[in-house]
């Protein structure tokens, strides 16, 4: 039996992924290691959005190629969004890997691995946009905290954002059946899970291209009777489909928090336009003002990308003052990276990187004071907290999240008290810094 070692790298869909190819490989007889070093296959799933993505992957597979080069008989996988995108280059300069998978074509690994035992029937990269869209039939070894997890709802984009890649890499938009995602939402909620995550290219596309159109509203309502389920949350909604179909659902349905991650990406009218983005800035503050009347207490996560072509410091500053003006509770902010085969590879009047960087870091700093703001008008209040378990090197503390923190991704609440992983607390908020939380646990939540 053969041990494999599995490092994930990029977004929450990579993972979901990578917990596919896990299934596939333990139905096979494979068995998983979290030591490289016992492992006879190595296995990286790689990103490939931006250039620093790309990077990540590329040391990670150098590393991987170096516990192969120690180890007699250890064979190499690179799989992913940088495989699908640059196999060929790849496998022309790195020999050490044997095996290259895709983003469609994953869950060929056990007769991938097979077929190359021996060097001469090392499978031939290709090209080309693909995606696996996953069934709650699909074996699937979940990672992670037992409590919680990613539901895939469908794959692909049909959006054509002039800084993206992703619609090139995994093809066009397509949605799982309502049903199906029902299903693996039970199983999951069977095996202990109590938060799920939706995750997508683009959630709010969900099902209107299935034979018999649905929508995200309709997925959260079926999931919400899913008993054992308490958190329902959305990561990534694309602005111009958030609907009040939609919105009256995650009003309406207490398993459903109330957070909305949708990135905007910019506030300037010409950036937007450029980006091939939502119309107008004007357009952002109306949706934001809809979004905030029919949830009240809506926790906003959004992303903005500064440096992109064009970008002058008229137009940073309105961006500036658009996140001033919205307040928002999470912001993530990223430079604009220069990805070939996108519509803005080539246009004019490309940003310094230096004043990327210095933009970014303004906005952050301006974000964080926000944060810290918000944070501090939590303090003394009681709030619902899921506990994540012990923080690392301190037994007796505590690490949780409240519903407007997603794993991974936002900030953390550190708690006082005593309660078990996977457990719902009342706690007490303390303390505010710009990102996290410090509480004390004041009893089981209701």
């Amino acid at each position: 039996m053969e041990k494999v070692h599995l490092l994930t790298l990029g977004c929450p869909k990579n993972l979901a992924d990578s917990e596919l190819m896990l299934g596939a490989l333990t139905s096979a007889g494979f068995e998983i290691t979290l030591d490289p070093e016992e492992a006879q296959v190595l296995l990286v799933n790689t990103c490939a959005f931006i250039e620093a993505a790309k990077k990540e992957s590329i040391d990670a597979i150098l590393e991987a190629a170096e516990v192969k080069r120690r180890g007699f008989g250890k064979r190499l996988v690179v799989a992913g969004c940088l495989s699908q995108r640059y196999a060929a280059e790849l496998a022309a300069t790195m020999p050490e890997v044997d095996v290259f998978v895709g983003t469609g074509n994953f869950l060929d690994l056990p007769e991938l691995l097979r077929r190359t035992e021996a060097p001469e029937m090392r499978p031939i990269p290709y090209a080309g946009a693909a995606h696996l869209l996953p069934t709650a039939a699909i074996p699937r070894i979940k990672t992670g905290d037992f409590f919680t997890s990613y539901l895939k709802i469908s794959e692909g984009c049909n959006h054509k954002c002039a800084f993206c890649i992703i619609p090139r890499i995994r093809g066009l938009h397509e949605s799982r059946p309502l049903g199906d995602l029902v299903a693996e939402a039970r199983n999951l909620a069977a095996a202990g899970v109590r938060e799920i995550n939706l995750i997508a290219q683009d959630l709010t596309a969900y099902g209107r291209d299935l034979d018999q159109p649905s929508s995200l509203a309709a997925l959260l309502r079926q999931l919400s009777t899913i008993d054992a389920l308490r958190w329902i949350r959305l990561l990534y909604c694309y602005p111009n489909f958030v609907s009040a179909e939609l919105l009256d659902a995650i009003a309406e349905l207490p398993k459903v928090v109330k957070y909305i991650d949708m990135p905007l990406q910019h506030a300037d009218d010409a950036m937007l336009r450029a980006m091939r983005r939502e119309r107008s800035g004007a357009a952002l503050v109306k949706l934001l003002d809809r979004v905030r009347q029919r949830i009240p207490g809506v926790v906003l996560r959004t992303s903005f990308i500064v440096g992109f072509p064009g970008e002058t410091d008229a137009a940073f500053e309105r961006l500036v003052k658009f996140v001033r003006d919205e307040q928002f509770d999470r912001v993530g902010v990223f430079t604009y990276s220069r990805e070939e085969n996108t519509a803005a590879y080539n246009l004019p009047d490309q940003v310094p990187e230096r004043v990327k960087r210095a933009r970014r870091a303004s906005l952050m700093a301006m974000q964080g004071e926000i944060s810290l703001a918000r944070n501090r008008g939590l303090v003394g209040r009681e709030m619902e907290v899921l506990v994540e378990g012990p923080m690392p090197g301190r037994s007796t503390r505590l690490r949780g999240r409240t519903s407007g923190q997603a794993p991974e991704i936002d900030g953390s609440v550190f708690l006082a008290g005593d309660a078990e992983a996977g457990e719902f607390v009342r706690a007490r908020i303390d303390k505010a810094l710009s990102y996290d939380l410090h509480a004390t646990v004041a009893g089981a939540a209701a």
